[in-house]
């Protein structure tokens, strides 16, 4: 389950299916993210996807874990108690 966003283009993009704030050739695999993180309950269901490369972030993002969306860009979030949390899009370079 998605229990929080960072991002308020994922957000209207999961609730209402609008992706105005985000690019047209990643709403499909942003679109798959999305069900993944919503069924996934644990980190150990996150890697479903081909080529999703999940990885745990260091530093002043760690306890986060990021997945590839395309290019630079990756959804980023956390899992507390069955939850992911504070989902983001962010283009780390």
């Amino acid at each position: 389950m998605i229990g929080s966003f960072r991002h308020k283009g994922l957000k209207r993009f999961y609730e209402e299916g609008d992706g105005r704030d985000l690019r047209a050739d990643q709403l499909k695999r942003i679109g798959r993210v999305l069900m993944v993180l919503e069924n996934a309950g644990t980190i150990d269901n996150m890697d479903m996807l081909p080529g999703m490369r999940l990885h745990r972030l260091k530093g002043d993002m760690s306890g986060f874990w990021s997945v590839s969306v395309s290019g630079n860009w990756r959804v980023i979030f956390r899992f507390d108690d069955g939850q992911a949390l504070d989902v983001d899009l962010v283009d780390y370079h």
